[in-house]
């Protein structure tokens, strides 16, 4: 089988993207604070900021593709440090294609639907990008130098995502789940709109995109949520209690990092070729044992 190496596998995203892609290609993972043991994947600790780390890590492997997820994808985290995070979501990511063009081989890349300020969604790819946090910017910026390193690549703008726990990370639900079953109260926006999916439904997409697509491509999902309607979805796919659940808005909260309101993504492309992410509801009640 062909090799594939996915950045960031013990990530959220980058460990579902590894259970995924088993089967159809010989899975090669990077890691750095967290290790996991991923059957059927081949892990090696790598620091993706050094490039000589990085380098040396494509001359062991040669792979044949390459799923960079890897980031420090917290938007507060980013906005109060974006000297720390610079160098893992821009740099690396500029080496990263530089090497896969040097290479000759398939490159995606895992953007954000924070590069938009969420003011006219839907979003198409061919949408300015108007970012309004660091960690909006970080990604504009690893987009345009990775296009221009490397025209092929597949840069995938990602929306939020949720799925099950994996051995090292948890998705945005997790901590509501926990909430809502102590019946403490959870608050949670109104006028925060994003094209949810679960995080395999991304995976499914950024393979299909391998040697498929280059340049821009939108992952969201088919429907429009807040995070209120996320949470009421939950009590009721998961039989939780609803005393703790309150809506409110992003103006009641103060926040490291600015958030856009509605950055859905239009996602017609991906649709036609192929990609087909269900209703949030569908994909809870397919997750409901596991969360």
């Amino acid at each position: 089988m062909k090799k594939l190496l996915v950045t960031g596998v013990s990530g959220f995203l980058g460990w579902h993207l590894a259970q995924l892609a088993q089967g159809e290609w010989d899975v090669y993972g990077t890691y750095l604070a967290h290790g996991a043991n991923i059957s059927n994947t081949k892990l090696s600790k790598v620091d993706l900021t050094n490039f000589v780390e990085l380098k040396q890590l494509f001359q062991e492997i040669q792979p044949d593709a390459v799923i960079h997820t890897a980031a420090q994808s917290s938007p507060n985290f980013c906005q109060a440090n974006p000297e720390i995070c610079y160098p893992i979501n821009v740099t690396a990511s500029h080496n990263l294609a530089g090497l896969c063009a040097d290479a000759g081989i398939p490159c995606v890349f895992t953007s954000s639907d924070n590069v938009f300020d969420g003011l006219n969604p839907p979003y198409r790819e061919t949408d300015a990008v108007c970012p309004i946090n660091y960690y909006g910017e970080q990604k504009v910026l690893a987009e345009e130098g990775m296009q221009a390193r490397y025209p092929a690549t597949a840069i995938c703008r990602m929306p939020l995502m949720f799925g099950a726990a994996t051995p090292t990370a948890k998705s945005f639900i997790q901590p509501f789940i926990e909430i809502l079953r102590t019946e403490k109260e959870l608050k949670l926006f109104t006028d925060e709109i994003r094209t949810t999916v679960s995080a395999t439904t991304a995976a499914k997409g950024l393979l299909m995109a391998l040697g498929k697509v280059q340049g821009y491509l939108h992952l969201g999902g088919k429907e429009r949520i807040s995070r209120y309607e996320i949470g009421c979805l939950l009590i009721e796919v998961l039989q939780l209690p609803t005393t703790g659940i309150q809506p409110c808005k992003q103006q009641d909260f103060t926040m490291a990092a600015p958030r856009p309101p509605d950055v859905s993504l239009d996602s017609s492309w991906a649709f036609s070729i192929g990609y087909a992410p269900l209703s949030v509801r569908e994909e809870l009640e397919i997750l409901q044992h596991k969360l």
